[in-house]
């Protein structure tokens, strides 16, 4: 049973014309089942609404689907088979979505946020631009580089050291991939005016 609650249409959808499976020409279905389909499908936020259209960044995917493909398998590798922890992975991802204040993003991860053991007051923490009291080392440090690159500042050798000693060269270089994926998708869902599913955050 999928967790997923909000998978209603709602009334405004955004500025991309929202594409249901029938509409799509045959590489936008290549694109759309690798995107409906396991691992990522309705599970723990909405991916595809009832009328079979893809929710969020997943929609404006199936407009350039080369380019969509492309983005959507960067973001599979990143969420499902990437090296860095869960948690961490998940606290990064939600301090981009609430800097940027990326509502579908925040919808999205703050729920799979819970479910690999971050608790509702380190979410409030980060939804207020803050810095949870509770972070290991490595989350602290992890969330000090994605503030850095987020202001498009340079990373002083102290934060990039810190990084490096707790998950390797391999693990910045994901998490340097990890943040600019995000922020990607932030960009996107903000020229379309995308919306969160249900009520929203």
């Amino acid at each position: 049973m999928s967790e997923a609650t909000d998978t209603t249409r709602p009334q405004h959808t955004g500025r991309f014309p929202l594409l249901t499976p029938a509409e799509l020409s045959a590489e936008q279905r290549v694109v759309y089942d690798a995107i409906a389909g396991p691992p990522r499908g309705n599970g723990t936020f909405t991916v595809v609404y009832d009328d079979g259209a893809l929710a969020g960044p997943f929609n404006a995917m199936l407009l350039a689907p080369a380019l969509g493909n492309a983005v959507q398998v960067l973001g599979a590798v990143l969420r499902f088979e990437g090296a860095l922890d869960g948690r961490l992975r998940e606290l990064v991802i939600c301090a981009i979505s609430a800097d940027l204040d990326s509502a579908y993003e925040w919808y999205a991860h703050s729920r799979v946020a819970a479910t690999v053991g971050i608790v509702e007051d380190e979410l409030e923490h980060l939804r207020k631009g803050g810095i949870p009291p509770t972070l290991s080392p490595a989350e602290r440090a992890a969330l000090d580089l994605t503030r850095l690159l987020l202001r498009g500042a340079t990373v002083d050798d102290d934060t990039h050291a810190r990084v490096l000693s707790h998950v390797g060269h391999a693990g910045v270089a994901e998490l340097s991939l990890l943040v600019g994926y995000y922020r990607m998708l932030a960009g996107l869902l903000a020229v379309g005016d995308i919306p969160a599913p249900g009520p929203g955050p």
